[in-house]
């Protein structure tokens, strides 16, 4: 009842061509994040999807008829923005049922909804209250309730979590994934963090510059990215990239995750001096200043005590290391 294929979709601002061509193809209940740097297209993608932008050629089906000159209204899409757009002078329960009442669904069927959709959302008791009345997360939860009332066939979230604090976004993103499984319904979210595309996603589509650099799971991604554009993108702390002609390879650059450096005191593979120590409980992440590698971030599970100024010794887990070319795509 979801499924998306987008066929050759380019987009273009007077001379600006912002999508270069996209070809992706989403199965139905699939649960797909757009992750990318700002500027790389990923809300205009969705805005295509949705109507909200015409594209310039190519095609955008949904359940395999073609809507690319459809309206939104008519597209069975249900969108989250990442403001609110709430009615300050409705309530609850009129926000989340004004789009059903202006389409003319009996009242008996709103209250239905309504009431389904703010027990999945735990927002029974705010039904009567108004969005000043609300925190930001109680906000964004009823953003969603007047998406899900609506039973569309695909949910499109742009960026939903950017306006929360930290502790909001991690309790937002779980009730989205819990959502998510309890409709069994097609989601496209859209994201620059890729923490919440890791968390949330089934399969992930790395976009840079108008272009889809890769596709795949999220350990698909973590552990074999095709290039070092998604190698540098995905995981925190980001990839450590090396010139590889300093370390005697052939390769251009060479590529070491943080959590794939061990560290010693007295012998290694890169002789380092401590710059700084971040101290974050669970981990500690080290930036090392080496001779041979340059700055490099070593990421530690548990306390690891380090002065700056010290010496530590770096050494890369041989299974884990990656090597790029010159055009920049992998070579293991």
């Amino acid at each position: 009842m979801g499924s998306l294929n987008i066929e050759n979709v380019k987009k273009a601002f007077g001379p600006v061509e912002v999508l270069k061509g996209i070809d992706l193809e989403v199965n139905d209940g699939e649960f797909v994040v757009f992750v990318g740097p700002s500027g790389c297209g990923k809300s205009t993608l969705l805005r295509v999807i949705a109507g909200l932008e015409d594209s310039t050629s190519g095609r955008v089906l949904i359940d395999g008829t073609d809507v690319s000159v459809t309206p939104p209204a008519k597209r069975g899409i249900a969108m989250v923005f990442q403001t609110y757009a709430l009615y300050p002078h409705l309530t609850v329960k009129n926000n989340m049922g004004l789009g059903l009442k202006q389409a003319g669904t009996p009242a008996a069927e709103i209250d239905r909804r309504i009431k389904i959709a703010s027990a999945m959302l735990s927002l029974e008791p705010y039904l009567e209250r108004r969005p000043a009345e609300l925190s930001g997360g109680q906000r964004q939860r009823v953003a969603i309730g007047r998406a899900v009332v609506r039973e569309p066939k695909l949910f499109l979230f742009d960026e939903p979590l950017s306006n929360l604090d930290a502790a909001l976004r991690v309790n937002t993103r779980l009730e989205i994934a819990q959502l998510h499984r309890r409709l069994k319904a097609t989601m496209i979210y859209v994201t620059h963090d890729q923490v919440e595309a890791m968390t949330l996603a089934d399969k992930i589509v790395v976009l840079n510059a108008g272009r889809i650099e890769q596709i795949g799971s999220p350990m698909e991604l973590y552990n074999s990215p095709a290039n070092d554009f998604v190698a540098g993108f995905i995981g925190s702390p980001k990839m450590n990239f090396i010139d590889g002609a300093k370390l005697g390879e052939t390769a251009k650059t060479v590529g070491v995750r943080p959590e794939h450096l061990t560290v010693d005191a007295k012998s290694g593979a890169w002789k380092g001096t401590v710059v700084h120590a971040e101290h974050l409980g669970a981990d500690t992440n080290l930036y090392l200043d080496c001779e041979k590698a340059g700055m490099l971030t070593v990421r530690i599970f548990g306390v690891y005590n380090a002065e700056p100024g010290s010496t530590l010794y770096a050494t890369p887990d041989p299974a884990k290391t990656y090597r790029f070319g010159a055009d920049g795509k992998v070579l293991r």
